[in-house]
């Protein structure tokens, strides 16, 4: 950017060594679990990002069109309702997109903006700085960091002056159960102050036979995008992965009421990873856990919320795709 505009702060990031000590001591620990497991935040290298986006851009995957639809027709609302804001924090920033649609709806004498964006991906970040770049009055900062080391981070940087605002879209808050939402939710309030808010966006419970086209398309882009993470496992800690030995899996637990995503060994096989020091044998259609995706009912998203210290502010529906965008206010403790 120019001088004469907001400056985009340097990447705060992880030293590569660490990130990659990390990789290895997890997958060590979730492939020795019983089912076998992986952490769904490694699906996001620039590849797993690259595709996640096409899967954004799906017919059957209504999450991001719904709210789009959301944040363009309640932008501006939210934005009111938080006044006098100072500082954005987005957890999982993605392409940038809606953060700017959303970033767009201000007034056009609004004060400037201290923009802060928490990723675990590199490529992400680089693509949300990039949507961001050509709007006047900001000050972004990146970090490559878990959200709760972000948060962690941001929370003794925010401006006392104005409200703050986390936004947490894209229903990102179903890749944890339950117990995990809550800790998350309660996490960040422990880093707001009384009166700064959340944005809030949870996909809603639909017909099980939408929920498995929308996570196992027919064009096997999902499918691509879950078998990657064996290929950044072979590729960055020298795994041994039989990548046309595992199938893509999207079952609904309705007990659970989640989605999960499996790959499915095809035949019995010896795997090594070397940088994770192990070495196991996986028998046919033995399966490797990969995500989770919960669903909520609107009441239930309001509960969830209020059991983490914040209080309803608005809700807004999008009846068609059944998406629910919540707007919530720190409260004190």
């Amino acid at each position: 950017m120019s001088r004469s505009r907001d400056f985009l702060s340097p990447l705060v990031d992880e030293d590569d060594r660490h990130a990659s000590a990390k990789f290895a001591a997890d997958v060590q620990y979730y492939l020795m679990q019983t089912p076998r497991q992986l952490p769904s935040r490694y699906l996001y290298d620039a590849l797993g990002s690259a595709l996640f986006e096409a899967i954004c851009r799906l017919p059957w995957y209504r999450i991001t069109r719904a709210e789009e639809r959301l944040l363009a027709t309640h932008g501006r609302e939210v934005l009111r309702r938080v006044a006098p804001l100072s500082t954005i924090v987005e957890l999982g920033s993605g392409s940038g997109e809606k953060l700017r649609s959303l970033i767009a709806a201000r007034d056009r004498d609004s004060v400037p903006l201290d923009v802060h964006l928490v990723d675990v991906s590199p490529s992400a970040l680089a693509s949300s700085a990039r949507a961001l770049q050509r709007i006047d009055r900001l000050h972004v900062t990146l970090h490559r960091a878990s959200y709760e080391e972000g948060l962690c981070e941001i929370g003794e940087r925010l401006d006392t002056e104005g409200r703050a605002l986390v936004i947490f879209l894209g229903s990102n808050i179903g890749n944890y159960d339950p117990p995990g939402a809550s800790a998350l939710l309660r996490g960040i309030g422990g880093q707001l102050r009384p009166g700064d808010a959340l944005l809030l966006g949870v996909d809603l419970v639909k017909p099980p036979r939408e929920l498995q086209l929308a996570y196992d398309d027919p064009l096997g882009v999902t499918a691509a995008f879950n078998r990657n993470l064996l290929v950044r496992i072979n590729r960055e800690l020298g795994g041994d992965f039989a990548l046309d030995q595992f199938a893509h899996e999207a079952v609904w637990n309705g007990d659970e009421s989640r989605i999960e995503m499996h790959l499915v060994c095809r035949s019995a096989q010896q795997i090594r990873v070397e940088a994770a020091q192990i070495s196991f044998a996986m028998h046919r259609d033995e399966r490797i856990w990969t995500e989770s995706s919960y669903k909520y009912r609107s009441e239930d998203v309001t509960r969830l919320i209020e059991h983490a210290g914040f209080r309803l502010m608005a809700q807004w529906l999008d009846p068609a795709d059944q998406f629910a965008l919540t707007l919530v206010e720190r409260i004190n403790s």
